[in-house]
């Protein structure tokens, strides 16, 4: 396994798309990243060499914020809206949805599911 950013990529697929495990970096980045490192997208990881691999490490160390800063830096954004007070900080403390979503039905993801609904029930024949 290759290990990049501290995360190990998937072996047996392609670069382009096992490239997209780490975090902060999706299909156009990894592209970004694979022709600036020049490795083919459509080879598999086990089929890199070494060197290959090296220069992906590189790229990634040197342009871009991935994994534990990135999670850290959208933390410390999301601390200072709630410390601010701003609308959005309010609605992530709240556990509510952030951007303008209707909560009066489909806010399940972030509201959680508050009790099924009961049915009535049949009294039992003697």
């Amino acid at each position: 396994m290759a290990r990049i950013a501290g995360v190990d990529i998937p072996r047996n697929k392609k670069v382009g798309i096992s490239i997209t495990y780490i975090y902060g970096i999706g299909h156009s980045n990894g592209a970004d990243i694979l022709r600036k490192a020049n490795v083919n997208s459509e080879a598999r990881v086990r089929d890199l060499t070494e060197e290959e691999v090296g220069r992906i490490r590189e790229v990634v160390d040197r342009e871009y914020r991935v994994e534990g800063d990135l999670r850290r830096e959208v933390q410390l954004n999301i601390k200072r809206l709630m410390d601010i007070g701003c609308y959005r900080g309010l609605r992530h403390r709240r556990g509510m949805p952030v951007r303008g979503q209707r909560t009066r039905t489909n806010a399940r993801t972030r509201r959680g599911r508050k009790g099924q609904a009961i049915g009535i029930k049949k009294k039992a024949k003697k």
